[in-house]
């Protein structure tokens, strides 16, 4: 019996009954509180100054005047007016000068973006993990997962310094860089390891190291945590990862949808593993999941965040999913279930009514909860087919049960043909060689169709042809080690510019 685990995970449960009764009852009240605790701290900043939050800081509206007074943000508005001063200059739009830059392309495919990383906000992504593992005790999980260790797959931790003394890399590399002492007792791969920058040498660092860890979670991306796994399984010839592993019970999973990877993540385990979501990006740890038997995912209301929501139809956004002038707003206390919102938020990182570029739908308001819907720029509505990220995730996911085969990874762009029509391009990741492209096409159309009517109604009129490319996985990733986007945090984009997918069909034919 692990009794040590079993004193652990009780610690972890009397812990959590501790911290929801210290918890406000209305959501409203706990992110007036949060809103009021950033506008305080920041008011002597040049932010803060400019946009007058000492002179209706304790104003019973206090929400109506920030939302009058300060405007939303995309981040080249941001960084333009805001960010670029911070690097060079304190107290710009947060206390002091934050230390570190978060490099984020996302998922868009351009040039880096450098947001702040302060300590406040470091210590806040800290505190929503910690509220995380406060709710394990709901799942059943076995006490010896509470005396394992837990492999986090990131990004290289190997931070590179700007001329202003600053270090930049990923979030999950800074992070690393930020784990406490006492992280070492359980955290693997390590930082020697994690700061190795080949994404190839690190993972077989890790294989070679992986009999002598005793793993009962992994946390990270699934597409790059499989490929992990498939190597250490290869390297020292297993049949399951639970050979050397066998306390291995949980995944926690981000940064894209998991079900088009769970079949080949069955085929790796001897047992099913438990899987929680986890929405972290470069600008905040927003959501958990917090509670068994689904993925939805507890809203962070008392970590120093300040949400707002777009609501991603016409009152919002525009038919390319680009926002509106002046979009609805909404806040916590006034958002509906089953509907998309765009998410805004403002946080410690100096980050205020910033637009991250994701959607959101809430599943349940009392708990708040929420699931990923997709990204504004995943929004294929080049001639009016309304295809967000995830119907496109929903028909890649029906089309894989169909057909039999597992498709991990795909993208999708609206191109022209000689005759100025437009056609959809689709590439397909999957490795099964006997696969009928011709029947894949005919599915994946009238999926699409059956899904969505307004996809149907456009490839009557302006859609005039699907088109599509399947590949191996050895062809997409020797294609991503060219372009050196091969690691553990890198995200391949679902809809595609036109000019990025043309990118990647030359560079799939050399």
């Amino acid at each position: 019996m692990a009794l040590i685990g079993s004193l652990v995970k009780r610690g972890i449960a009397l812990s959590q009954k501790i911290s929801s009764s210290n918890t406000s009852e209305m959501p409203i009240n706990q992110q007036k509180e949060q809103l009021k605790e950033l506008l305080n701290t920041a008011s002597e900043t040049s932010f803060g100054k400019y946009y007058g939050f000492s002179s209706w800081l304790y104003k019973r509206d206090l929400i109506d005047h920030f939302q009058s007074n300060v405007p939303i943000h995309n981040y080249e508005k941001m960084h333009s007016e805001w960010w670029g001063q911070q690097q060079k200059f304190p107290d710009i739009s947060w206390p002091g000068s934050p230390n570190y830059f978060a490099l984020s392309s996302g998922t868009t495919g351009k040039s880096s973006k450098r947001i702040p990383m302060t300590d406040a906000f470091l210590q806040s992504m800290r505190d929503v993990g910690s509220s995380f593992i406060r709710s394990l005790p709901n799942f059943d999980l076995p006490d010896e997962l509470f005396e394992s260790e837990v492999l986090m797959l990131s990004s290289s931790a190997n931070l590179t310094r700007n001329e202003n003394d600053q270090f930049e890399g990923e979030i999950s590399g800074i992070n690393v860089n930020n784990f406490p002492g006492w992280y070492d007792l359980f955290y693997r791969p390590g930082k020697e390891i994690a700061r190795i920058d080949d994404w190839d040498e690190r993972v077989l660092a890790i294989a070679k190291a992986a009999p002598d860890w005793n793993i009962g979670a992994i946390a990270g991306i699934p597409s790059w945590v499989l490929l992990m796994l498939q190597k250490i399984i290869e390297y020292h010839d297993l049949d399951s990862i639970h050979e050397i592993w066998p306390n291995l019970s949980v995944f926690a999973s981000g940064g894209v949808a998991f079900e088009t990877y769970r079949s080949d993540f069955d085929k790796l385990t001897k047992k099913p593993l438990v899987v929680l979501d986890t929405y972290l990006a470069s600008e905040g740890f927003f959501a958990y999941t917090a509670r068994p038997n689904d993925m939805d995912m507890r809203l962070a209301l008392r970590h120093g965040y300040f949400y707002e929501f777009i609501p991603f139809d016409e009152r919002g956004v525009d038919e390319y999913g680009e926002l509106l002038e002046n979009p609805e707003v909404l806040t916590i206390d006034e958002v509906k279930c089953d509907q998309d919102y765009v998410l805004v938020v403002s946080t410690s990182a100096g980050i205020w009514r910033y637009v991250i570029g994701d959607t959101i739908r809430f599943t349940s308001l009392a708990p708040p909860e929420i699931v990923l819907t997709g990204r504004t720029k995943f929004f294929l509505n080049v001639v009016g087919s309304q295809l967000s990220e995830e119907k496109l995730d929903a028909a890649i996911l029906e089309l894989s049960k169909s057909m039999g085969v597992t498709f991990n990874e795909y993208s999708v762009s609206a191109l022209k043909d000689e005759s100025d029509e437009y056609y959809h391009q689709w590439v397909l990741v999957t490795d099964d060689e006997s696969l009928d492209q011709s029947k894949c096409v005919e599915q994946l159309d009238q999926l699409l169709k059956n899904a969505n009517k307004n996809y149907k109604v456009a490839r009557s009129k302006a859609l005039k042809a699907i088109k599509v490319n399947i590949i191996d996985k050895e062809t997409y990733y020797d294609f991503l080690s060219r372009e050196k986007k091969k690691g553990g945090q890198v995200k391949t984009p679902k809809v595609m510019r036109s000019e990025e997918m043309e990118k990647l069909l030359q560079g799939l034919t050399n």
